[in-house]
């Protein structure tokens, strides 16, 4: 038989010391089951609840895989063809029909969304570096610097997207320039980069010049701290989520960005495989061959409508004022 004094000490719960009230009383009961989040863990939490996070996602990753292992969703051929097919419809043979050369529409809608993934996402990332590097430095730097870098972005800030895009890529692929494809493709990023990264300046700078006087920076810089740890550890952590909201929606406008180019004609060009490409291809068939026009059209539309929605399910994730 048990001591009564023994069992009732195993049983009472830890107290504070000097109270008789154990350390967790006033605690709500998930708050004593759960682990403290930080910004990223809640954000993770509330996206996980919105169904259209869920559908944008499940589409990016099937876009992504379409990039990735083409071979997984279709054999045909993309780039050869038959002129006795030219412009055959939809069929048990050929689900999305045959175009002007001959060639399975469908297998070029499936291998058209490498070139345009690939544009978008390396395109996402240069201009997020460059323009996040160089805002940091404006906002934490502040004074003369400051205005040097933010008046040099105003410069391509003020540049029309279209009409620079068309100077950048006439200039550096013009007559007797090389008609590599990757060659090309590094131009097309190139020319969405310089004209997008001072948006991405700006996001930056504000998100630095909010944050760079609250009280742990100035703790840190108490304490000793340099510039450079102080950006990566404090500022950097913190400024981040305005720019993973823009980037995410970023790569959609890309994708529509390049598949605009290549339907003017200076951006990608065959034997590339593109929406862009496809849907300038088929411009001359609307009336009598529409499908040449819908397939590669509704596919360029649900993947930029994909990215955005992710992008804005991610934006009200990361927005407290939206949850």
């Amino acid at each position: 038989m048990s001591d009564p004094s023994t069992a009732s000490i195993v049983s009472t719960p830890p107290t504070e010391a000097g109270s008789g009230a154990p350390v967790d009383a006033g605690l709500p009961e998930n708050a004593r089951r759960e682990k403290p989040r930080g910004l990223l863990g809640d954000a993770w939490s509330d996206l996980r609840r919105k169904p259209l996070f869920w559908i944008s996602a499940t589409f990016i990753l099937i876009f992504v895989l379409m990039a990735a292992f083409p071979s997984l969703f279709t054999s045909g051929d993309a780039v050869n063809g038959a002129l006795s097919r030219s412009r055959v419809e939809p069929s048990g043979d050929a689900w999305f029909g045959y175009d002007v050369q001959g060639r399975d529409v469908y297998a070029r809608v499936i291998y058209g969304a490498r070139a345009s993934i690939i544009v978008a996402l390396v395109s996402t990332v240069g201009t997020l570096l460059i323009g996040g590097a160089i805002g940091m430095l404006a906002g934490y730097l502040g004074g003369w610097a400051d205005a040097l870098l933010s008046r040099f972005g105003d410069i391509f800030f003020g540049l029309p997207f279209v009409l620079g895009a068309i100077v950048i890529l006439t200039t550096f692929n013009g007559a007797g320039s090389s008609n590599n494809e990757w060659y090309i493709m590094a131009l097309v990023i190139m020319s969405l980069v310089v004209l997008s990264w001072p948006v991405v300046m700006r996001l930056m700078r504000s998100s630095v010049l909010a944050t760079k006087e609250a009280d742990y920076i100035m703790a840190a810089r108490a304490l000793g701290a340099g510039t450079g740890r102080i950006i990566i550890k404090h500022l950097l952590p913190n400024c981040l989520a305005p720019l993973l909201v823009y980037g995410t929606i970023l790569v959609g406008s890309f994708i529509g960005a390049e598949a605009t180019l290549s339907f003017l004609g200076i951006g990608l060009k065959s034997p590339v495989v593109s929406w862009g490409i496809m849907i300038s291809e088929a411009q001359n068939y609307i009336r009598v061959s529409p499908f040449l026009l819908f397939f590669p059209s509704a596919f360029l539309v649900t993947a930029v409508l994909s990215f955005v929605m992710l992008g804005e399910a991610v934006r009200e994730a990361l927005d407290p004022k939206l949850r």
